[in-house]
């Protein structure tokens, strides 16, 4: 797969530009004087709530993430018009102010610039409790802590360019996957996250420049799998997987006196900490002292009532050796018994010992990689109970080991390697 080609501006070059649409099919090479056409065009069917600093440059990005399709440029456009007027995004910076627990936990933060101009972030992906996160705060908040991060960045930009008296654009991130595990497979949490990632395409059409995925677990394949169908094109040719050393695909882009020490570069906080922690929030285990009563989390489970001493056993055909089995569950008011089995000519092995469980405190979830093909059963346990019955929310899946093309996209990514070599040097998580 070749990737796009981008001058300083963060404009793609013309001569990669193949589809110019005015929502009528066919397709022809881009001149600038078609372009411009294009461009004119656009700006008619906007000028009723076109804003005075939209200027040509700012308005080309939006055609250019709908590949120069006005109907769809326009129609993206106008949507976020409406979301920048409803989430009141001129005055966020000054009126909104995230919850505590999200200073404190919600990972990442900037730090410099890259050579071509545009804003560092470092995501600490694996140091993130997202379903921590998700339990403590409401949807809105997480929406508008990262409307708040790119207008942070798009305030940076403007300034930037003033001093350098050019257009200075974009974000450069380093995505850090160290210490990332199964848990990160939780689908809640994984849809919330692209959806933060789809609310900065919508609405900062451009904004990101490239995005340097570092530490790639063992997993990964798993993970880009289960977050291709969210991930536009666009983005796709954005990301960089270090094959190697992961110094040199960030020195490639970034000053080593812009990168953290921890990272092979030289920069560290005042008193020498080489995570730069006091610009770089390091995230961790959300205190359940935070959590709130959210409903939401349960919307994408299933509903059963055990009665009072019986059990539930759940079966699950596993077609793949290697796949993973992965639950999630949440009881109402009392705890329950927990377990799971592989099932083989009617007899059953335990794997998971049944274990009584706080469920009804905190929602309990895991998964274990079936090593051979056929049956497993969930069982949850109520047998202990003679009065009550026992309503368990509950959601199970099983994921299939990554296959040949998600294995040629990823590989396609990498920079100075492929999967299978990296994972093998740079194993970082144990299934």
């Amino acid at each position: 797969m070749s990737k796009k080609k981008y001058n300083l501006a963060g404009m793609a070059d013309t001569s990669s530009l193949r589809s110019v649409s005015n929502g009528t099919s066919g397709t022809s090479d881009v001149s600038e004087s078609k372009e411009n056409i294009v461009l004119n065009t656009f700006k008619g069917r906007i000028e009723d709530i076109i804003k005075p600093d939209h200027d040509d440059y700012y308005l080309r990005k939006w055609l250019k993430a709908r590949c120069f399709d006005v109907d769809k440029a326009e129609a993206m456009y106008r949507t976020s018009m409406a979301f920048r007027d409803r989430m009141n995004v001129d005055r966020i910076l000054q009126d909104y102010d995230p919850p505590l627990v999200l200073k404190k936990y919600l990972t990442g933060g900037f730090l410099g610039h890259a050579m071509d101009g545009s804003q560092i972030r470092v995501e600490l992906f694996g140091r993130l409790d997202i379903k921590g996160i998700m339990c403590s705060v409401r949807k809105s908040d997480l929406e508008k802590t990262k409307i708040v991060q790119c207008e942070m960045t798009v305030k940076d930009l403007k300034e930037r360019s003033l001093l350098a008296g050019k257009r200075v654009d974009g974000l450069t991130v380093i995505f850090d996957m160290e210490g990332v595990s199964t848990k990160m497979l939780w689908r809640p949490g994984m849809q919330m996250y692209l959806h933060l990632v789809k609310l900065l395409e919508d609405n900062y059409p451009e904004m990101m420049r490239r995005l340097l995925v570092i530490n790639a677990p063992k997993i990964f394949p798993l993970l880009y799998k289960l977050a291709r169908p969210l991930i536009s094109d666009d983005m796709k040719d954005k990301i960089h997987i270090a094959g190697g050393d992961y110094k040199e695909l960030l020195f490639k882009y970034i000053d080593p006196r812009n990168i953290p020490a921890c990272y092979g570069g030289t920069l560290t906080d005042p008193d020498g900490n080489p995570r730069c922690v006091k610009s770089v929030c390091q995230g961790g285990n959300v205190p359940e002292s935070y959590y709130l009563q959210n409903t939401q989390l349960l919307e994408h489970m299933k509903t059963v009532t055990i009665p009072k001493g019986d059990k539930l056993h759940l079966e699950y055909n596993v077609e793949k050796q290697g796949s993973l089995l992965r639950w999630e569950f949440q009881t109402d008011d009392y705890d329950i018994g927990f377990g799971v089995s592989y099932k083989e000519n009617g007899h059953l092995t335990p794997l998971v010992p049944v274990t009584r469980v706080n469920s009804h405190v905190v929602t309990e979830d895991g998964s274990i990689t079936c090593d051979k093909q056929g049956v497993y059963c969930l069982c949850f346990d109520n047998s202990f109970s003679w009065t009550k019955g026992k309503r368990v929310n509950f959601m199970a899946e099983v994921i299939a080991p990554d296959d040949t093309l998600i294995k040629s996209e990823i590989n396609a990514l990498i920079e100075k390697g492929d999967w299978q070599s990296l994972s093998d040097k740079f194993e970082t998580t144990h299934l």
